[in-house]
């Protein structure tokens, strides 16, 4: 097993196949690169599942990379003054399109795997997948294949949606007649009470319904917040876990060369 390897394989392994990998390259005298092994941080959800769609949909991937391509030569155009509209959604459309297929080709990585489908995770994903379409350090950093952390694009609206500007009104030609008034519209017929009443209680339902959608609305805010609350604590955890499992293939590493050396003056000792 090499780096590659190890970052393609399940999240759950990578731990152990790295700590697997830093005590097989000390024991061939690679003490060097057996640190630098030791050394490399687990990835997060996020940056693994896009690690893999490197590996398995390589076709999805370069569509994404030549439809961001495509997108920044169409809004540099427009920014210019060269370009149109429409070149400019249909290229947005291109490139949503693709990443809409990655994310989804995501879903069902994660979902196969056992790991859990948050809104912040898939959000994380996106984010990456589009700074990987956009930016072209972004995409060296995707196309190795080998993120710790999910990466995030800060541009200029790139990947939104372009609406074209609405024609500007013809002006009124000098001989044109001028409009003729609008007749008056007659006069409404008094209510009736039970009118009245009718659109009362209606006033009503409506106005409890709007409270009671904006109760839902912060409690869903308040969930959203706490699920990506736990989720920063979970990788915090996971992260401690990590170091205290390098920490202790190090020590176990050490314990065994101490015991080989102990052993070898040990037996220098009975033979004197």
């Amino acid at each position: 097993m090499d780096i590659d390897d190890l970052y393609g394989a399940p999240l759950e392994q990578f731990v152990p196949e790295r700590t697997a990998l830093a005590r097989e390259l000390r024991k061939q005298g690679h003490r060097d690169d057996a640190a630098t092994v030791a050394a490399l941080r687990k990835p997060s959800v996020a940056a693994w599942a896009v690690n893999q769609l490197v590996r398995t949909q390589v076709k999805s991937v370069n569509e994404l990379f030549g439809a961001g391509d495509a997108l920044r030569k169409a809004h540099d155009k427009a920014a210019s003054g060269g370009g149109d509209a429409s070149g400019l959604r249909d290229a947005a459309r291109r490139q949503r399109d693709a990443l809409d297929a990655l994310v989804e080709a995501a879903r069902g990585l994660l979902s196969a795997n056992g790991h859990e489908l948050s809104p912040a995770t898939i959000d994380r994903v996106t984010e990456t997948l589009t700074a990987a379409a956009l930016d072209e350090d972004a995409r060296a950093s995707v196309q190795e294949g080998r993120l710790e952390r999910e990466l995030r694009h800060v541009g200029l609206g790139l990947g939104g949606a372009f609406a074209a500007e609405p024609a500007p009104a013809k002006p009124r030609s000098k001989a044109e007649p001028k409009p003729e008034p609008e007749p008056k519209k007659p006069k409404k017929p008094k209510k009736s009470k039970r009118d009245v009443e009718r659109e009362r209680k209606a006033a009503k339902a409506a106005k409890e319904a709007k409270a009671a959608e904006a109760t839902a609305r912060r409690e869903l805010d308040r969930t959203r917040h706490a699920v990506e609350t736990a989720q920063e604590r979970r990788d915090r955890a996971a992260e401690a876990l990590e170091d205290a499992e390098r920490a202790l293939g190090e020590a176990e590493s050490r314990a065994r060369e101490a015991e080989q050396a102990h052993k070898r003056a040990s037996e220098a000792l009975e033979r004197i």
